[in-house]
């Protein structure tokens, strides 16, 4: 786990490192070298959709969806105070480009997390709906939930609901109880956020202890993710939910061991730690 002032140099792709043999003597092996987030802000295989979800959410999906026998996992997502889906788009697409399903909430009010859960019940429900491109293609078991400010408090919040398999809170505000999430969590704040400071996001991750639970403090960031940022912070979602609804191995690395991909990404994450469950 890395502490707030440690720095390594930045891994930029998997690489596997093994140990020589020694007749005669046992060396082990050395540990295979960490995958970078940054490997997850290139575009995945598909085309995105988007499309409506009823009056209350926003979609976005593969385009090859209704051809493709894969069962797709889902992300619920809530916007932060005052913003629209819209200004989130790019994170969508791109999620969508890697084969997920995802259920945007059409409100700047999402603190409840009801919202964003009535994402999950919509794509739950249009799975076994005749006719519906969805019918056959939801992972209903593979369900995240992630929110901006006010909406990563309300993911917290969803976050609680069985639904949920894991969370995301992103800059989250004050909403929803942490010790109620039951999956892991990856708690990300700005490092130049003036409106949730990084302590406070910290001070969520540090009261989240039971479950696995990992911090991320992006480099330079508002809370607007300004610039670059917002590359880094796709490519670290991406990557998240790669490995715990999609089960990439190379994707567990840039959270989890000694030197993870976020510890050495120095130039895009300010500082990044992990729970005694997160191993």
């Amino acid at each position: 786990m890395r502490s707030l002032s440690r720095r390594a140099l930045l891994a930029v792709a998997a690489l596997t490192v093994t140990a020589a043999a020694v007749p005669q003597t046992a060396i082990a092996a050395s540990p295979a070298a960490s995958t970078s987030p940054r490997v997850y802000e290139k575009a995945g295989p598909h085309k995105a959709v988007k499309a409506t979800g009823g009056p209350a959410h926003t979609l976005y999906y593969p385009a090859d969806i209704a051809s493709d026998a894969t069962e797709h996992p889902v992300l619920i997502w809530g916007n932060g105070t005052g913003a629209t889906v819209d200004q989130y788009e790019l994170l969508f697409t791109h999620l969508a480009s890697w084969g997920y399903v995802v259920a945007a909430a059409n409100t700047g009010q999402s603190g409840s997390g009801e919202e964003m859960l009535a994402g999950a019940r919509h794509l739950i429900a249009e799975n076994s709906r005749e006719g519906s491109v969805f019918r056959g293609r939801i992972a209903t078991g593979k369900i995240a939930a992630a929110g901006h400010s006010q909406g990563g408090g309300g993911a917290i919040a969803a976050g609680a609901d069985p639904l949920v398999k894991t969370t995301l809170p992103i800059m989250p505000g004050p909403q929803g109880n942490v010790n109620k999430l039951h999956g892991p969590a990856f708690f990300v704040s700005g490092q130049a956020d003036m409106v949730v400071p990084a302590f406070y996001v910290r001070g969520r991750f540090l009261a989240c202890d039971q479950v696995p639970a990992v911090y991320g403090q992006l480099k330079g960031a508002t809370h607007f993710l300004q610039g670059e940022t917002r590359y880094r912070l796709i490519g670290a979602i991406t990557a998240w939910l790669r490995y715990h609804l999609s089960g990439d191995q190379n994707a567990k690395s840039v959270f989890y061991g000694s030197g993870s991909g976020l510890d050495q990404d120095d130039d895009g994450w300010s500082a990044s730690e992990r729970n005694k469950k997160a191993v």
